[in-house]
């Protein structure tokens, strides 16, 4: 009965005025949905071969030759250093970066179709700023690369559930509550990041601090991608076999309990799903804004509103767009630009284009 219902809750997404999210695209522009669904790959083989160190393709191939020969025949091969370059430097960075834009990306279209608010970023409730101070933590104990991200991961499921729990004692408005639960945990966790700022070590501790905070891949290694991979993967499973039961909390809450949805403990599991991945995420790469908030809309644009649609798109989108930042980052200068600073110059002036064309608006 209530799947029945869901598919005529996205028929009427699809079939509808699109009022909710702006109206939809025409029907023309929907032939390109197949090439947005290649454009990842697309970008990953052009990426390899993106950087300030020059990469021959024909040594590359005639490396891989020889490594599969030698691993066929117990023998040994040297490697070039091109061969180094591409597979040990840019393809885990690479591979972190569709990763890292995929989930910000899931994350946001998730809290905003919650919480039924077009503002909503994956950082709505104190993550980015949890994840912040544990990194911090981290790097003021002198701990290795590894816990640093361990660190990171831990206080940002702290800071959500905090806000969680914070929101559970209040007897207001539930969506309401949640967020303003979320800007007062990011407050707590965002002063004990100035504090950790101020005990830092100026000349060693600080800068790495300003560093994480400013977001970056840098030192991606295939460890880091390994033990990410999990709670990325359950997460974002979770909320793509949820996708549905997004589009009915969308039409809100009197309306989802009268279709038979238990709105408190479905809004709990997708905002814990959204979190788990949106920490994982920040954990590998620091705090980088504006993915998660524009990369949504821009995908309803292409798609409509109806999640079925939608979250796959904006995870195809927002690894394409996070490639492309990283991609800016470690070629525009000499010195690498942190990516928040990229992703911060970019996606403000979408956001205002997108305000000013009237796709803002949820009525």
């Amino acid at each position: 009965m209530l799947a029945q219902t869901g598919r005529s809750i996205d028929h009427h997404l699809m079939a509808g005025p699109g009022k909710q999210w702006g109206a939809l695209m025409p029907d023309s522009r929907h032939y390109g949905t197949f090439g947005m669904y290649c454009l990842p790959i697309a970008l990953l083989i052009v990426s390899l071969f993106v950087g300030r160190y020059h990469i021959s393709a024909s040594n590359v191939v005639d490396d891989s030759i020889r490594t599969f020969s030698s691993l066929l025949f117990g023998t040994t091969a040297p490697v070039s250093t091109d061969h180094t370059v591409l597979f040990n430097v840019r393809f885990p960075r690479i591979i972190a970066a569709l990763l890292v834009g995929s989930a910000l990306s899931t994350a946001g279209a998730s809290f905003q179709g919650v919480f039924r608010n077009p503002l909503v970023s994956p950082y709505i409730l104190g993550v980015g700023a949890g994840a912040g101070f544990g990194a911090c933590l981290g790097i003021l104990l002198g701990e290795n690369h590894l816990v640093i991200q361990l660190s990171s991961f831990v206080f940002g499921l702290m800071a959500m559930f905090a806000a969680i729990s914070m929101g559970k004692a209040s007897k207001g408005n539930g969506t309401l509550v949640f967020v303003l639960s979320g800007m007062i945990v990011g407050a707590i966790f965002t002063a004990l990041i100035s504090l950790a700022k101020y005990v830092a070590d100026p000349y060693d501790q600080l800068p790495a601090i300003v560093f994480w905070l400013m977001g970056s891949l840098v030192n991606i290694r295939y460890i880091d991608i390994a033990w990410i991979i999990v709670p990325m993967f359950i997460g974002t499973l979770v909320l793509l076999l949820l996708r549905w039961r997004i589009n009915i909390l969308s039409l809100g809450d009197e309306e989802a309990r009268a279709l038979g949805v238990n709105v408190k403990n479905m809004r709990l599991i997708i905002i814990i799903c959204a979190t788990l991945v949106t920490s994982a995420a920040v954990s590998i790469s620091g705090v980088i804004g504006w993915i998660g908030l524009v990369v949504p809309h821009i995908s309803r644009m292409v798609v409509g509103p109806n999640y079925n649609k939608l979250m796959p798109m904006s995870m195809i989108i927002g690894a394409s767009f996070m490639l492309v930042v990283d991609d800016l980052a470690r070629t525009v200068t000499v010195t690498e630009i942190p990516l928040g600073i990229i992703t911060s110059l970019v996606g403000a002036p979408l956001f205002a284009y997108l305000l000013k064309r009237g796709r803002m608006g949820w009525n």
